[in-house]
């Protein structure tokens, strides 16, 4: 998958991200780009494509996975 630039993409984190631990998701050219808040756009970045990402938001909803961040 070729990343697209997401140089003017609108980041957004979560209204409850206050734990240092927040990571930012942003949407370009129909891939979801996710980063590390903390890194201020200067790190890396995980590219996924729109169904893998459902596929993960859903999981997560639906609490496939563990407190101890391994999945279930």
């Amino acid at each position: 998958m070729v990343s697209p630039d997401f140089s003017r993409a609108k980041w957004r984190k979560s209204s409850h991200s206050d734990s240092g631990g927040c990571v930012e998701v942003a949407c370009a050219g129909g891939v979801i780009g996710v980063r590390d808040t903390k890194q201020a756009g200067a790190g890396p970045m995980l590219a996924f494509a729109k169904p893998g990402w459902a596929a993960f938001v859903a999981s997560a909803a639906a609490g496939h996975f563990g407190s101890d961040d391994s999945p279930q």
